[in-house]
């Protein structure tokens, strides 16, 4: 813009402060992400995902007694109603998993007996139901789109435990529990990307947190979102394998296309995630005895940072690390809404906090007004 008196315009909100918040931050010292002041690496190895749920939430990490009864509260609450299998049991075959959680958290707020209460206890008590209830949704839509029957939750099952014991009917080895608990632990929050975003906006409506976590699926299901784990795995299967990933990186040089997985808004000098879970990507191809997609990714990853000066993001190494576990493609990104849900509820509950309505401005840049001619002039 050239006008003295146009205003600067940050497209995509870049650099932009929005608010305050002390959920979590990128530390530039160290360039880690953490949750509530601990770095993401470190919860990931001594925490599971149970106890930084409870962290983003509470502030704290939970003792003993406090984790027993949080696992306690979401394991009660993981069923879902007859009224909600039989729309889940109607959704067309080939729906995508993202629409079909999508849908379902709209049906849980219609279900939800405090659905018009936005008071913060109330608020919490519906994202412990969110919780629970995401992988049954999640789970029975996927064995429905099979013609399977939904596998009934679990008790008695941790989190992990759980959500494979619903798609698969079976909970699998210690190793890969712990792969999938690292997974959900680095996808939990990330400050203020754009699926959170659209949650505290909605939010700050003062609409019920059932329509902030639907809005927030429906923006993580893009693929510059959410969605690249799922593109990142058709990328590898796309190569097929390490020998000419080289040539095919070559190719999107020439035709500057865009290689998914790598880049990030906020980390410059590479996401602090990816380590940790490269580490247990790894770890599943020990497990499975597949080394072609790892190996696949770090010759991507070398050339990418070679030639381009280009670091990988988390969805990178979590996309063939989710295919290894088993889970088929169009279930990565619900596994993320399985995750997120922590981070998001967190910060509907810090909007609702301190609630503005959030309405930014927009630079005009149309046509000055005009008469409307008549129709014999048009």
């Amino acid at each position: 813009m050239s006008g003295s008196n146009e205003p600067t315009i940050y497209k995509g909100l870049v650099g932009v402060y929005a608010d305050v918040s002390a959920v979590s931050k990128v530390m530039p010292e160290t360039n880690s992400l953490t949750y509530r002041g601990y770095a993401v690496q470190d919860l990931c190895e001594l925490c599971c995902f149970e106890e930084v749920a409870y962290l983003l939430w509470n502030g704290e990490l939970p003792t003993a007694a406090q984790l027993a009864d949080f696992r306690a509260a979401e394991a009660a609450e993981r069923e879902i109603s007859p009224s909600l299998h039989a729309v889940i049991k109607a959704f067309p075959k080939d729906a995508h998993p993202m629409d079909a959680i999508r849908t379902c958290v709209s049906f849980l707020g219609l279900e939800d007996p405090e659905a018009g209460d936005t008071s913060d206890a109330a608020q919490r008590r519906k994202a412990m139901r969110l919780l629970a209830k995401i992988p049954t949704c999640i789970a029975a839509a996927t064995r429905a789109a099979k013609g399977l029957l939904p596998v009934a939750p679990n008790p008695s099952h941790t989190f992990a435990e759980n959500f494979f014991n619903l798609v698969f009917d079976k909970v699998p080895a210690p190793e890969v529990l712990k792969s999938f608990d690292v997974s959900l632990i680095l996808y939990a929050e990330h400050t203020f990307n754009a699926s959170t975003f659209t949650a505290r906006t909605v939010t700050s409506t003062m609409a019920d947190i059932h329509g902030a976590i639907t809005a927030g699926i429906a923006a993580l299901k893009g693929p510059l979102h959410g969605g690249a784990n799922e593109a990142v795995m058709h990328m590898l299967k796309e190569i097929g394998s390490p020998d000419v990933a080289e040539e095919w990186l070559s190719t999107r040089f020439d035709h500057k296309a865009l290689v998914m997985g790598f880049g990030h808004r906020v980390y410059k000098s590479g996401d602090s995630r990816v380590p940790t879970m490269t580490k247990y990507a790894e770890k599943m191809a020990e497990v499975v005895g597949d080394r072609r997609w790892m190996e696949t990714s770090r010759v991507l990853a070398a050339k990418m940072l070679k030639e381009k000066n280009i670091h990988p993001n988390l969805d990178f190494p979590a996309g063939p690390a989710y295919y290894l576990m088993g889970f088929d493609i169009p279930l990565f990104t619900p596994i993320f809404v399985a995750s997120r849900i922590t981070g998001w509820a967190a910060h509907v509950f810090e909007q609702g906090a301190d609630n503005r309505l959030i309405r930014p401005l927009s630079y005009y840049t149309g046509l000055e007004q005009r008469a409307v001619p008549p129709m014999s002039a048009r």
